[in-house]
């Protein structure tokens, strides 16, 4: 089957975008970049754990990466906040 030569491939692939995100998050030159490097790897994070559940057929993994989406998007809200405004609740 097709699936079974390609998703060891595209996990791999997004592993290495998770180490390269990692690495701008600590290297990054600015705090922006080092928000953006973290909003890309809780989206790596994100299509690894899909992938994994195409590849073992389990339900679980879709339902962690749904939250996953949720607080990464709510941490990416927050920090876009801090840096703009200096705090994040009014």
């Amino acid at each position: 089957m097709i699936t079974a030569t390609v998703l060891p491939w595209v996990g791999g692939a997004f592993a290495v975008a998770l180490l390269l995100a990692f690495f701008r998050l600590l290297r990054g030159p600015s705090l922006v970049d080092r928000v953006l490097a973290l909003d890309t790897l809780y989206v790596n994070a994100l299509a690894l754990l899909i992938v994994l559940g195409i590849a073992l057929g389990d339900p679980v993994y879709f339902e962690a990466a749904l939250l996953i989406a949720v607080f990464g998007f709510v941490g990416t809200v927050a920090a876009s906040r801090y840096l703009l405004r200096g705090s994040v609740v009014e």
